[in-house]
């Protein structure tokens, strides 16, 4: 390109320029620009102080506590920059950053429990090491944890990228406003959808591909989705969940010990200790080990076992 057309060429790429700034609406005037950067690396530092035998660089030279305060340290700069983005003042992201800092402690009991569920839950795994390094759940899992205390100190945005960059990197997408409860565990992980109204109980598995999602959205007079309504399924305690499953409803409960099969689709309750499956002429209700006679079946060819 001569000199003269590479000119030319970038006055025409400066209209082009000028008609997008016309056309963009600016919301925040630019500045989220790099939050999900600052994000990333303050949940690495967060990760690495409350795992700091898994995640981050080897620091052979630190004692175990040493290193956890290095660590909350990078954590505490990298956080308050974030939140002062969209906190209304510097002092207010520090106070809310100390917040979280200080419930590291209660976070890291509950990823315990999530560890020690995906040991017990999964034969293929040799140890709890192998959980926490390998399992992409777990990674989901612990960062949704933080974000959701984010999300309960009314941080808006922040706790989105969050579970963002853990969907990203996981294919596990849980919205932080979920309420879920101590061994959670989800085996193989990729394509699980899990709310923002969902609340899941203590000792519940899921498998691949679930979704625990909204049967439909409430407009209001503009038809924009009515904010802040219960749209998403409970589901109780010791409850496991097959891959494929969708359930659906901010009225369906799914009772404390039921199975729910692979690629069952429900859109209402399921009383404790049911058991609902597919098979090739629908889906069976069963009480135990016994198949109930003459079922109705739901919309959705569902049978259940009692």
């Amino acid at each position: 390109m001569t000199m003269h057309n590479r000119w030319a060429g970038a006055a025409h790429l400066e209209e082009i320029a000028a008609s997008m700034t016309d056309i963009d609406t600016k919301p925040g005037d630019g500045k989220f620009l790099g939050v999900e950067e600052i994000v990333e690396e303050a949940l690495e530092h967060l990760l690495t102080a409350m795992f700091p035998y898994h995640f981050g660089k080897a620091r052979g030279r630190f004692v175990e506590t040493e290193k956890r305060t290095w660590e909350l340290m990078r954590a505490y700069d990298a956080l308050t920059q974030a939140l002062s983005l969209v906190c209304n003042c510097e002092d207010g992201a520090a106070v809310k950053t100390e917040k979280l800092i200080d419930s590291l402690p209660e976070i890291l009991e509950i990823l315990k429990t999530d560890v020690q569920a995906g040991y017990e839950g999964d034969p293929a795994a040799t140890s709890l090491d192998e959980v926490v390094i390998t399992y992409p759940a777990f990674k989901a899992i612990a960062i949704f944890r933080i974000a959701h205390k984010l999300y309960e100190m009314g941080i808006p945005m922040i706790p989105r990228v969050m579970t963002e960059i853990a969907h990203r990197a996981t294919g596990i997408d849980i919205h932080p406003g979920a309420t879920i409860g101590k061994y959670f565990f989800i085996d193989h992980g990729t394509g699980v959808v899990i709310g923002e109204t969902t609340v899941i109980g203590e000792h519940v598995k899921l498998y691949q591909h679930v979704t625990l999602g909204a049967k439909s959205f409430d407009l209001s007079e503009d038809g924009t989705p009515v904010k802040g309504v219960k749209r998403h399924p409970n589901i109780g305690n010791n409850v496991v969940i097959y891959s494929g499953a969708t359930i659906l409803g901010g009225d369906t409960y799914i009772g404390d010990d039921c199975v729910v099969g692979g690629n069952v689709w429900l859109t209402h309750s399921l009383e404790a200790g049911k058991t609902i499956t597919n098979k090739s002429s629908g889906q069976q209700l069963w009480q135990g080990r016994h198949e109930i006679e003459n079922v109705t079946l739901d919309e959705s060819n569902s049978a259940l076992f009692i």
